[in-house]
């Protein structure tokens, strides 16, 4: 039997299904991986869908009048940060040592920071200077309240997974 390279060969090779099904369910594990703080701080963060201004901006988005979808992509918008933090740890630090362990609270810091201090002054300010008018009480400080709260809120569900993990990756042995 003669060598011929699988690219060159007309049958197909019985490992190669298997390997493209791997990759595959690598890749879907990848995104439901990434997906999921999104996705556990949609569901904790809907108590705030109470307030008819929170609902009313989600509607006010893209796609307009669409409520869940509105909610669920700025949800996992708002993971961005935390998931952008935790991948360039992991890539750029060093695991040994409190490398990890800093780095995972920086993250935290940070995306707190953006999350529960920017994301609502840019949907408060930023919005309806671009035309999105979605306040039906005028912008008020009980606007600002509940936006400041929704995103501190959105920035503890988020930051206690990488804060408990900056923990554990500082005790020793811990990893």
């Amino acid at each position: 039997m003669s060598w011929v390279p699988l690219a060159l060969s007309s049958t197909p090779s019985p490992l190669a299904v298997p390997a493209f099904v791997g990759t595959i369910a690598a890749w879907l594990w990848t995104v439901v991986l990434f997906a999921l703080p999104g996705v556990v701080a949609a569901i904790l963060w809907t108590p705030f869908l109470i307030a008819a201004r929170f609902r009313a901006l989600f509607r006010a988005l893209p796609p307009a009048g669409r409520l869940v979808s509105s909610y669920v992509g700025v949800s996992l918008a708002l993971s961005v940060p935390y998931l952008v933090g935790l991948v360039a740890t992991v890539w750029l630090v060093d695991s040994a040592g409190p490398g990890w362990s800093e780095g995972f609270l920086d993250t935290a810091l940070f995306g707190g920071v953006l999350v529960g201090l920017v994301a609502p002054a840019l949907a408060v300010l930023g919005l309806p200077r671009l035309g999105v008018d979605w306040d039906p009480t005028g912008y008020g400080p009980g606007t600002w309240l509940l936006f400041v709260a929704a995103g501190l809120w959105y920035a503890v569900v988020a930051a206690v997974p990488l804060v408990a993990l900056a923990i554990g990756m500082a005790l020793p042995g811990g990893y």
